[in-house]
């Protein structure tokens, strides 16, 4: 039905959608028909959307409501490759010419002889573009990450195949779809793997996010799980405000089963396999009754990916012998390119690369610390229409050059230390990777949500700081009201505080010193003099996705935080004295 449209070779078809049936359908479809399949996120802007549709040529464009049909009714006028735009998830609310409803698109087949199609499917070749993923810069305009039919096949089975997914023949494997598909992860996972293994797909409530998961995770019981680190973190902060609320007996056996759990745990990562009794009582008692109450007493593969997880939040998990394994890729990488693995994991890698996957540290320094650079048949065959961009990317020697820090440890896991791009470097001349510092205020000061470190050409760090609050579960608006577990902490250190803006105004004097305090320990424990945050500021809203400073996994967007909040950066630095 997509010829019937007139869809040409090489052509878009755009799906802005939440995941569904009709979303798989109308990708692979595309594929088949010979254009290529290209997701939009559904929180784009109408602008973004034009960007995109108008980058790929996008002969059709497929919508999931009414919402996401105003965006594009509004950059219509500027698509002149557009012939149809197909709505699927509600019914139509007007008739306009080339607009139709699902089920009038499948009509639409029924008079195409599948000769037709199977001369284009026939004339498809392994290395052909079929499917654009748009990566969102954090500076720029999206590139769109051309993958070939052999980057989709080749690393959907090499990935499933390094992570033992099992065939369905053998055993069926059951995933929850959820993540954003315009994204290679849940793309990679949810689809090319799961068509590859015949698993099992259910798809989440749109609100998945917002709160609904657990739900839809309880009911599914899935066998593998893809979570991006905020997934855990909201698990995790879920979980032990339930903790809180329960009796000191129950708090105290949990206390000393996450003791067990984590010693086990980080034995066994070492290499040790005996079970000792006191493990064995409190799988019994405490784990199995934690997974099931998470949905997640049948999966043996729990992952994260997509951004950087704390630490203590893949500590939390282990400790409730939930071991949450780390995998690294990118979408010019066709997502994966090494994973961890139940029996081969070390905390915080990212584990080994996939079987066929190479991978080089350029210029190392002298801790072993160099760009990551990967080669394989799941690197991309370029950014469309973006020659320069993808010369920058693939270096002469058909390496993929990544952007990020990272070294090999003895064993040879993979860990991650910085990207290039978001280096600090002082006034000083210092490199200072900001994301351990980041994380280590925000576990010495738990009401802090999201911090930032500034100081790029400055004379000392300094740092943005967000609290814990409520956020609108419709639009995802962060609000003013602290979060239960901050007005807990609040109370705890004697503040009456309900609002951020009570804090800020007040300039609450218990909380201002909680947070100094946090920041003097981790100063502390500072590398060097320039590695110490000097001076901080608290903002009144956390960052968010409407708010534009997180991008679709919930990464920071620096340079848009940077912009959003210029005049208290400046503030910092107004003052010529360095601070002491």
């Amino acid at each position: 039905s997509r010829l019937q449209l007139g869809l040409k070779r090489f052509h878009g078809v755009c799906i802005l959608g939440f995941n569904s049936a009709e979303w798989f359908i109308a990708d692979i479809g595309a594929i088949l028909a010979g254009g290529l399949a290209v997701g939009i996120y559904t929180t784009n802007s109408p602008e973004a959307c034009h960007y995109v549709a108008d980058n790929c040529s996008a002969n059709v464009l497929v919508v999931e409501n009414h919402k996401q049909l105003q965006k594009i009714l509004e950059i219509q006028h500027k698509l002149p490759h557009l012939k149809a735009i197909i709505q699927y998830g509600e019914e139509l609310k007007e008739k306009r010419p080339n607009l139709y409803s699902w089920s009038e698109f499948m009509d639409l087949g029924k008079d195409v002889p599948d000769t037709q199609l199977h001369e284009i499917i026939k004339s498809q070749k392994p290395n052909q573009c079929c499917t654009l993923i748009y990566t969102s810069g954090t500076t720029g305009q999206p590139k769109g990450v051309m993958l070939s039919h052999d980057n989709l096949t080749w690393t959907a089975l090499a990935a499933g195949r390094f992570i033992m997914l099992q065939d369905a023949k053998e055993k069926q494997e059951l995933v929850v779809s959820y993540l954003p598909l315009s994204h290679i992860a849940a793309q990679m996972t949810d689809i090319w793997s799961a068509m590859t293994f015949g698993v099992q797909v259910f798809f989440a409530q749109p609100d998945a996010l917002k709160g609904t998961l657990v739900d839809t995770l309880r009911e599914v019981r899935p066998t593998a799980f893809l979570g991006v680190p905020r997934v855990w973190e909201k698990i995790e902060e879920k979980m032990k405000s339930i903790g809180a609320k329960s009796s000191t007996l129950r708090r105290k056996v949990a206390s000393w089963a996450k003791g067990v759990g984590l010693q086990t745990n980080l034995k066994r990562m070492s290499g040790y396999s005996e079970v000792p009794v006191n493990f064995r009582v409190a799988r019994h008692l405490v784990y199995k009754k934690v997974r099931k109450a998470i949905g997640l007493d049948r999966c043996t593969k729990c992952y994260t990916g997509a951004a950087p997880i704390t630490r203590e939040t893949l500590e939390f998990f282990l400790s409730l012998n939930i071991p949450v394994l780390e995998l690294y890729g990118m979408s010019e990488s066709s997502g994966p390119h090494t994973i961890s693995l139940p029996h081969a994991f070390r905390l915080t890698s990212c584990g080994k690369e996939i079987t066929g996957c190479r991978t080089l540290i350029h210029k190392p320094d002298g801790n072993g610390n160099g760009e990551i650079c990967f080669s394989g048949r799941h690197i991309f065959m370029g950014y469309l229409n973006m020659e320069e961009k993808t010369k920058e990317a693939i270096d002469e020697d058909g390496w993929l050059h990544s952007g990020d820090l990272g070294k090999h440890d003895k064993d040879g896991f993979l860990y991650i230390t910085g990207r290039i791009k978001e280096l600090i470097i002082t006034a000083g001349g210092e490199n200072i990777p900001p994301v351990p510092i980041e994380d280590a205020v925000k576990e010495a000061v738990p009401i802090i949500s999201n911090a930032m470190l500034v100081g790029d050409k400055a004379k000392f760090l300094a740092m943005l700081l967000t609290l814990k609050c409520n956020v609108d579960v419709e639009t995802g608006e962060p609000g003013d009201d602290l979060a239960p577990e901050a007005v807990e902490y609040c109370q705890r250190l004697g503040s009456k505080a309900t609002k951020i803006s009570e804090i800020i105004s007040s300039k609450d004097k218990a909380v201002y010193a909680a947070i100094q305090k946090g920041i003097s320990a981790v100063n502390e424990g500072a590398v060097s003099n320039a590695q110490k945050v000097q001076k901080w500021v608290l903002l009144e809203k956390d960052f968010s996705l409407v708010g534009g400073e997180l991008g679709p996994t919930m990464k920071l967007k620096r340079p848009v935080v940077a912009q959003k909040y210029k005049d208290q950066i400046a503030q910092f630095y107004a003052d010529a004295a360095t601070p002491t």
